[in-house]
């Protein structure tokens, strides 16, 4: 079993030091760190950024050749820790050395981490088995400094630290589909530079507040969590929204979509509800707006061009839930597309 051992101090010094356990290609841009590797240690890609007010984001995707263990160290003022799994599982202890209690976190569920000072969170990948996990981490303020009442530090050490005393905790969440949907989005951005960096920072923020609400549903007991689904029946259910985003224009239908994912059609309702809050008509609905707006923007496609090459059959239809979600027809939002232009 190999090991990388992780102060989080600063996200510069963390890739330094995975670029030499790992090997591998790093980049950075505008303060984004990503490392590309394919060797006898396996593969993937590690991503981190670090934002202000203390909060890092580190996102590990990857196969590993053989058990992996990251640990994470820390010092006298430890973090807090939110460690998301949106693929595969992982498990947890503190101190690999010792024989405490090991946890599993599985997919589609955060782990909330804090640990005494001098103790090391330690997460283990298992061999051969690709894990994605996103890893939000906190910097809470150290006895020298009074936080705000309203700032996040203050708002985080009321919530996992008992009268200012850091110990050693993990609370595993309910599964979270919502969490993953975001994690879909920061893969989406292809914007480049100071926008890439508000778009991530924004999504992170995001991301860290649903694992927080999750959190205070779970200890008042208002979540039911998973329902009746599996995690493999969420895995499809994820995939089940990719399809429809990669294809908007396909003719889809409950029924269709059913066979598709091997769930029957009151699961996959269930599971889109879990995951996006909605029905599956409402989401292929949503999506087809979505890429219709960008058609109109970007594109010299007339209205009905557009609305047929997205999957809609009326021209009215279509015009009604456009204006319903935008507050203008299509026509007025492409007239005000070609004002901008003509006025830059």
């Amino acid at each position: 079993m190999t090991s990388t051992k992780l102060k989080p101090t600063s996200v510069k010094k963390i890739f330094n030091q995975l670029h030499q356990n790992f090997g591998g290609v790093l980049s950075v841009d505008f303060k984004e760190h990503v490392l590309n590797f394919t060797n006898e240690f396996g593969q993937g890609k590690i991503r981190g950024i670090e934002f202000k007010g203390g909060i890092s984001y580190l996102e590990l995707d990857m196969t590993c050749s053989e058990d992996y263990n990251l640990s994470i160290s820390n010092s006298e003022y430890a973090p807090v820790c939110f460690a998301y799994c949106s693929r595969g599982k992982i498990t947890h202890q503190f101190d690999s050395e010792t024989k405490s209690e090991t946890n599993r976190v599985e997919n589609f569920q955060t782990a909330i981490l804090t640990c005494a000072p001098n103790t090391d969170n330690v997460l283990t990948f298992t061999k051969d088995v690709r894990t994605k996990m996103s890893l939000i981490v906190v910097n809470t303020a150290s006895k020298t400094a009074t936080p705000k009442p309203t700032s996040l530090n203050f708002r985080l050490q009321e919530l996992f630290m008992k009268n200012g005393r850091v110990e050693n905790s993990i609370f595993i969440s309910s599964y979270n589909l919502k969490i993953a949907d975001k994690i879909q989005d920061i893969e989406a951005i292809r914007q480049e530079g100071v926008v890439r960096n508000l778009l991530l920072e924004g999504l992170v923020h995001m991301i860290l507040g649903f694992e927080i609400q999750q959190h205070a549903e779970d200890t008042s007991n208002k979540n039911k969590g998973l329902g009746s689904l599996s995690s493999r029946e969420l895995d499809s259910v994820s995939e089940i929204s990719k399809f429809v985003n990669n294809y908007p224009e396909t003719q889809l239908c409950i029924a269709q979509l059913s066979r598709k994912s091997g769930l029957s059609p009151n699961k996959l309702q269930e599971g889109f509800k879990l995951m996006h809050g909605t029905t599956v008509t409402d989401y292929i609905r949503d999506v087809r707006i979505q890429k219709a707006e960008h058609l109109i923007k970007t594109t010299d496609l007339n209205i009905s061009e557009v609305v047929y090459s997205i999957g809609f059959t009326s021209r009215s239809y279509f015009s009604k839930i456009f204006k319903k979600k935008y507050n203008c027809s299509p026509k007025q939002y492409k007239d005000r597309q070609k004002t901008v232009s003509v006025a830059v």
